[in-house]
């Protein structure tokens, strides 16, 4: 089951729940992209990359559990396929036109409950594209969790977790207040970033600004603010955490992509 947020001549959002991924990739709801031309700005379980669907909650290492999909780096070991593939349930959601409003709870291989989450998703037409507005809350009201990623397992640069933006295309030119390159970009604390793919362009921004920006754009394109950088980030029992993302999905690249990010804060 799918529920369409907006199709209008600005562009396509669609949002799936999820329910049909493979249990290896860690079963989410996920969201997809396109612009009015037709261009997708998102792409789904690609051969690089299985686990990678669209935009996505997308973590990791939650005590152990990954929710991201595929393989886990271990320390010393490497990456390796284990039995901790988590899944996202849903248990609520509404939905109406441009928005849909979802409560799920997070669970390891044996449904133990580890993290509950409400999430908002926002798609509105704009001048020249649409607009994606994610934002979601996640609350350890299970007990306390220790939240990882491949970096903090060992593995530099690969700090990925989060909100995550899996593009369509496999190279693209990045720019950012700091400068322009992925090299600029990643791990960078930059108040926007630009992603410009052949038909799309996407600029991004978010109101975690402690989160360094995960940004890849060479194999494969996909960017995220990371919650897990220097080392595990812990909630205690009850406490949240709150993450958002606000990406403008245009056609060609714009002169000023910090202009664009302010309009998306607005």
């Amino acid at each position: 089951m799918s529920a369409e947020l907006l199709v209008a001549e600005s562009g396509s959002i669609r949002y799936h729940d999820g329910t049909d991924v493979d249990p290896l990739l860690s079963p989410r709801p996920f969201l997809t992209a396109r612009t009015a031309g037709g261009v997708a700005a998102t792409a789904v379980g690609p051969d690089d990359h299985r686990h990678h669907l669209g935009v996505s909650v997308a973590i990791p290492d939650v005590n152990g559990t990954t929710f991201w999909g595929g393989r886990t780096f271990v320390r010393g070991e490497g990456s390796r396929m284990l039995a901790n593939h988590g899944r996202q349930v849903e248990r609520s959601r509404e939905a109406g036109e441009g928005r849909v409003t979802q409560e799920l709870v997070w669970v390891a291989p044996d449904e133990t409950p580890l993290l509950d989450e409400r999430r908002t998703i926002v798609a509105r037409a704009a001048d020249e594209g649409i607009d994606v507005l994610w934002s979601t809350v996640l609350t350890a009201a299970h007990g306390a969790v220790s939240v990882g990623s491949p970096q903090t397992n060992g593995r530099d640069g690969a700090f990925y977790g989060g909100i995550f933006w899996r593009a369509s295309f496999l190279t693209g030119r990045v720019r950012c207040a700091g400068g322009e390159g992925a090299d600029a970009a990643h791990g960078s604390l930059s108040p926007w970033l630009a992603v410009d793919g052949p038909g799309v362009s996407l600029v991004a921004t978010t109101s975690n600004h402690d989160m360094p920006w995960f940004v890849r754009a060479d194999g494969y394109v996909g960017f995220g603010p990371g919650i897990a950088v220097t080392g595990r980030r812990h909630l205690d029992a009850g406490e949240e955490l709150h993450l958002d993302l606000r990406v403008a999905i245009l056609e060609r690249p714009p002169l000023d992509p910090a202009a664009v990010a302010r309009r998306l804060s607005t």
